[in-house]
């Protein structure tokens, strides 16, 4: 009966950043500044892909794909952190905090099994050139995307299940500005051993497996452009393969620092930039990433607004 009466817990209290009361009116202002350019900047790839048909390439549906996951990844914490940094009222309910935590997880493992789907694309597009639109035709592209879902949501599902039937006693306060899976743990007052082990064994081949998948299909292409070097060779793979380097740089490196290079205590200010990092940083810059060097996006970017030039000045 005591175990039941530990489970009901109504909310819980972020912490939330580690800001100084007198820079909290700036810090509001720059996150609301970065989380709009992130939404805007995200949403304007994906009306561009959508309207130019000379981007209904796979490379560009897994870019529209990337964006989404970006736009809904920061918008699962960051409006709430706004809000919390603007009322000083740092509560989540009960029900919140699990649902965050799902989502986080469920978009969070999407993009690493999509930028695995991305290295295999620019694989193929490089190394298997003429064959490219068979292998890579659009069911193809669909069933990866649908299987990358589907593998992050049982993903997902089976962390917030095992976290759910954890309980909680006086101690409701969680270390961190949203509601990472790992601090909540840390804050309970049950055996989080299973939980642990699942998200050691289970959690880290989802991680490694895709990345040294994306390692291996980086290492073949190079392996095959080394076969016949020239400068046109490898001019054409940092202009293919490039973007997506730095995109999966910026992920895989402020994930492994949060959740493999973390000191014992979650509430390390350092951890806490580290996951500002990817959760606001990295989805506002991969946009940018993807067009300021991209003369397609560039080209799409150009006719939008001579479209929207036009009928501006016909009406």
């Amino acid at each position: 009966m005591l175990r039941e009466n530990e489970t009901r817990v109504s909310e819980f209290l972020l912490q939330g950043l580690p800001v100084p009361p007198e820079r909290q009116g700036l810090c509001f202002i720059l996150f609301l500044l970065m989380y709009l350019t992130t939404v805007l900047g995200n949403l304007l790839i994906i009306l561009l892909i959508r309207m130019d048909s000379r981007l209904h390439t796979p490379m560009y549906f897994f870019l529209s794909v990337l964006a989404f996951d970006d736009l809904t990844y920061s918008s699962v914490t960051v409006p709430k952190m706004l809000m919390d940094m603007k009322t000083n009222h740092k509560s989540i309910p009960y029900a919140g905090c699990i649902s965050q935590v799902f989502f986080l997880i469920i978009f969070g493992c999407f993009e690493n099994f999509l930028l695995t789907v991305m290295a295999y694309d620019r694989y193929v597009a490089i190394c298997q050139p003429l064959h490219y639109t068979t292998i890579m035709r659009q069911e193809r592209c669909i069933a990866l995307v649908t299987t990358s879902w589907i593998l992050s949501f049982f993903y997902s599902l089976m962390h917030t299940l095992l976290l759910a039937r954890v309980s909680f006693c006086d101690n409701i306060t969680i270390p961190h500005f949203f509601c990472e899976i790992i601090p909540v743990l840390e804050i309970s007052c049950s055996d989080i051993s299973l939980n642990q082990q699942v998200m050691y064994i289970v959690g880290g081949i989802s991680f490694y497996l895709p990345f040294f998948s994306i390692l291996g299909t980086y290492i073949r292409i190079w392996a095959t452009v080394l076969k016949n070097p020239s400068a046109k060779k490898f001019f054409k793979v940092l202009s293919t393969c490039g973007s997506h380097l730095l995109v999966v740089s910026l992920f895989y490196g402020t994930v492994f620092k949060v959740y493999f290079l973390s000191s014992s205590s979650s509430s390390n200010n350092k951890d806490i930039i580290a996951s500002v990092m990817y959760m606001i940083v990295t989805p506002m810059l991969n946009p940018f990433i993807y067009s300021l060097r991209n003369r397609d996006i560039k080209q799409a970017l150009y006719l939008l607004a001579n479209r929207v030039k036009f009928c501006s000045q016909k009406t």
